[in-house]
């Protein structure tokens, strides 16, 4: 029997537009999904928004609309923004958008309401019970505060939320309560004996914490007087069913649970696994009020509920738009691509924890890790097999008499060592993602990209194709590149969709990537004759200033929509032109003149064309530094760019950047030639001795 899957976000308040919380929870449910699809789990993905509340009130009368009018176009918004990001239904995404305003979830909620309240509490008391209530409530947290959760100011005899900073109101009213104070003992133990069931652990220690600080009763209704946009409360119109019962109910609902308009999806079939990605500040909405309504209904509880951290700028500091720090998704959307996106998000946020986020933190990673990694090792690999054997793959085997040339061309003849390296990489990836561990998942496959570079620099394939008696060595260098980007392209199609299908297609195959499972990969399927497709860069260099500056001017014109005209810019002119002055010229330099030049021992680690320049090669080089240097020379028309990679040589290090073709020049390599360029080809300076990279030439 196949297993089920199901995997939510939150569903998103729909008081206000779309940002990067809402994007990064639900990347990484998608990822989730169709990393769980393609290992073969029959899986259900919901998001969607919670449409209910004060705060929906105030908002529309603030814009002018109705709730309805209000929730419609904020829901619209965060479909257009799904969509922009392919994580809609269309582009393999969520099943269900769930709205809670649709007839089917009033249904649920208020069966599941009726079902609560006909049962008794752990401690046999009533479990829903009509009350007064006065206190100080926060509509954007959708609860009352006790007096450790809100401050009063001086002078001000209104208190403040603590997490909103802003003032709360005095509610005085009847209202339905459900007693959650008679459930502490039961999640404590049921929290205790399930290790996997809040998590991370950090978090799962705060919900316990603040289980045994003492629960009080939770108020779950509101009287329509004063809030109409709701859900009514069973068998009485005067009150309206108030937001986390509504809002959670959403998840069982939706799957058909007190209504017969969802009954198909499967509520006994998919909620049994059922998985919950919160934010941080949400967890015990979901855990002890979730928890406690579940057990009261006689439902069984969420497989996990998992809280994920929070996206800080660059500098650690909260986003908000007080402090001109937010990300955009507008401005993701138009200057990245997406699955870079996807694999930064889950790259550089270790899940549970906080993480930073900075434009150009999103360039350095891509640059890093997908330009000059994966998508360099696919383009180096195809180019190679286009050139050196025809667009064919190679056989990756090697006969006993050609050991002895491969061992001298540093190749082991045995491939079993990299298989091995790789299925371990595999598995360790299978079980990070498993263990909702993305960032070190990641890392793993990365090791592996590094080693397969440094195969191919080591064997150098461009010295191997002139020597007859180094066929196969050079086969066998083609076969395990084209066949470890095979294993690549199904082990990270999850995170990347688009890219991976995209290499998998250069390979020259065609299966659905989608439906292979990475457990089932064997080593050697790729089979030989397999001809490559038309090689196709993946991951271009993204030119960090370029993209910087525009992001820069975007937000400048967005901060001055409102006023007439820009203000004018300031010019800056052109330095004078003078004639010519003639001099005695001194070709003598002293030492202090060549002691600032800094030289430096470098080892090229990316070497290619840059398109419509017959001259420029484009390098990046390894200087001992945090990431290696973009530096462009003029050898275009004397070194084949591959034969270059893996070279160490002397570099600049000090020369001040320049742009050449729109890419910054960070330094200059050191090449010989004669000064009216007669002779053979340049030289690049190197050296014979084994030098240290990033070694200082006195």
């Amino acid at each position: 029997m196949t297993q089920t899957f199901y995997i939510t976000t939150p569903i998103y308040y729909a008081n206000s537009l779309p940002h990067l919380g809402h994007l990064y929870s639900t990347i990484v449910a998608d990822v989730i999904q169709r990393s769980k699809k393609q290992r073969g789990f029959d899986t259900y993905f919901l998001t969607g928004t919670d449409e209910h509340g004060i705060n929906i009130q105030r908002a529309a009368e603030k814009n002018g609309k109705t709730p309805q009018e209000q929730v419609d176009y904020v829901s619209g918004e965060l479909k257009r923004m799904f969509h922009d990001f392919r994580l809609d239904t269309e582009n393999g995404g969520y099943d269900v958008f769930m709205r809670t305003t649709e007839p089917f979830h009033y249904e649920g909620a208020q069966h599941l309401w009726c079902e609560i309240a006909k049962n008794k509490t752990p401690k046999g008391n009533e479990t829903i019970y009509k009350g007064f209530y006065e206190g100080w409530f926060c509509a954007p947290c959708a609860e009352f505060k006790t007096e450790e959760q809100y401050v009063l100011a001086d002078g001000s005899d209104v208190p403040n939320c603590l997490i909103h900073e802003r003032p709360l109101d005095k509610i005085a009213e009847e209202s339905y309560f459900f007693r959650l104070s008679d459930y502490d003992e039961f999640l404590i133990d049921l929290i205790e004996k399930d290790a996997g069931l809040v998590r991370p652990e950090a978090r799962r220690n705060e919900v316990l914490s603040f289980i045994r600080g003492g629960l009080q009763d939770l108020s779950i209704s509101r009287q329509k007087a004063s809030v109409s946009w709701g859900i009514p409360v069973p068998d009485d119109e005067n009150h309206v069913m108030y937001v986390w019962l509504d809002a959670l109910s959403n998840y069982v609902t939706a799957l058909g649970y007190g209504n017969a308009e969802k009954a198909s999806v499967g509520f006994e079939k998919y909620w049994q696994n059922a998985v919950h990605f919160v934010g941080k500040d949400i967890l015990r909405f979901h855990t002890v009020y979730w928890f406690s309504f579940l057990h009261a209904a006689g439902l069984t509880l969420p497989k996990t509920v998992y809280a994920h951290g929070m996206w800080l700028d660059a500098d650690g500091r909260k986003m908000g738009k007080t402090t001109g720090n937010v990300i955009e998704v507008d401005v993701l959307h138009e200057h990245f691509q997406v699955d870079a996106l996807r694999y930064f998000l889950l790259r550089d946020m270790v899940f549970g924890q906080d993480g930073k986020f900075g434009y150009e933190n999103l360039i350095d990673r891509a640059n890093a890790d997908l330009a000059s990694g994966l998508g360099n090792l696919a383009s180096r690999t195809f180019s190679m097999i286009t050139k050196y054997r025809d667009g064919s793959i190679p056989s990756g085997k090697i006969a006993e008499e050609n050991y002895i040339n491969a061992k001298r061309a540093g190749v082991s003849p045995d491939e079993q060592e990299l298989v091995s390296v790789i299925e371990h990489a595999r598995d360790e990836f299978l079980r990070r993602f498993d263990n909702f561990e993305f960032s070190l998942g990641l890392e793993t496959v990365w090791t592996v990209i590094a080693r397969v570079d440094k195969l191919i620099s080591d064997a150098k394939p461009w010295e191997l194709i002139k020597d007859d008696k180094q066929a196969e060595t050079l086969n066998a260098v083609l076969y395990r590149a084209s066949e470890t980007l095979r294993w690549l392209c199904v082990l990270l199609y999850p995170v990347m969709p688009v890219a991976t299908k995209n290499i998998y297609s250069q390979i020259g195959l065609s299966e659905d990537i989608a439906a292979l499972d990475p457990a089932n990969l064997k080593w050697g399927e790729l089979a030989t004759g397999t001809k490559i497709g038309v090689t196709v860069g993946v991951f271009p260099r993204i030119d960090k200033n370029k993209v910087m500056n525009e992001i820069k001017e975007q937000s400048a014109i967005s901060d001055q929509r409102s006023a007439e005209s820009e203000p004018g810019a300031i010019a800056t002119g052109s330095p004078a032109v003078t004639e010519p002055v003639e001099a005695e010229v001194d070709n003598f330099i002293t030492i202090d003149d060549f002691i600032k030049v800094d030289l430096r021992v470098g080892e090229i680690k990316v070497a290619e064309r840059i398109p419509d320049a017959d001259k420029l090669l484009r390098f990046e080089v390894d200087l001992g530094e945090e990431k290696p240097r973009q530096i462009l020379a003029g050898l275009a028309e004397f070194y084949d760019p591959e034969t270059l990679i893996g070279r160490k040589v002397v570099v600049v290090a000090n020369l001040k950047p320049r742009k050449m073709r729109g890419l910054e020049s960070q330094g200059m390599i050191c090449a010989a030639s004669l000064e009216d360029n007669s002779g053979p080809k340049p030289a690049l300076a190197t050296f014979l001795e084994d030098v240290e990279i990033g070694a200082r030439l006195k």
